[in-house]
């Protein structure tokens, strides 16, 4: 993190010089476009390009994070890992599921978002095996229902 932090911080200021350095141009040549003011120019737009090349580097790694984070919450809420706090009454609602049973859930919602992808849907002759029943009938949750 510190590294990209670093990148951001340099592609910045980079940035902010480039912007100097065109004014101080556009000033000496009294607003006359001469080849300094072009040279500084294109390294002005070089340095834009750049900087937004490392904002868009610490936006994808926040996002990450961000989706690891919802991801560990999702299953220390499934599997009822979470901790309650010393006089907090506990949490009620759906029971826990294993963390295996959130695995294969998940797999199973995979697999139809790529079926629904390519356009063969639900029941069109899916080459997944589970395809034919939501969930696997093992589980005496889902063969109840």
């Amino acid at each position: 993190m510190d590294s990209i932090v670093d990148s951001l911080n340099s592609a910045y200021h980079d940035f902010i010089a480039a912007m100097a350095t065109v004014l101080e141009a556009k000033e000496t040549s009294g607003g006359q476009k001469t080849p300094a003011t072009d040279a500084a120019l294109e390294n002005f737009k070089q340095r834009w390009e750049l900087f937004r090349v490392a904002c868009d580097q610490a936006e994808e790694f926040v996002e990450s994070v961000k989706q690891r984070i919802g991801s560990e919450c999702l299953v220390d809420e499934a599997t009822g890992a979470v901790a309650t706090k010393p006089g907090q009454p506990a949490p009620t609602g759906l029971p826990p599921i294993s963390a295996v049973r959130l695995e294969q859930m998940s797999k199973a919602v995979r697999w139809l978002v790529i079926e629904l992808q390519q356009g063969s849907g639900a029941g069109a002759g899916s080459s997944h095996p589970s395809s034919a029943a939501p969930f696997d009938a093992r589980f005496t949750e889902d063969a109840a229902q």
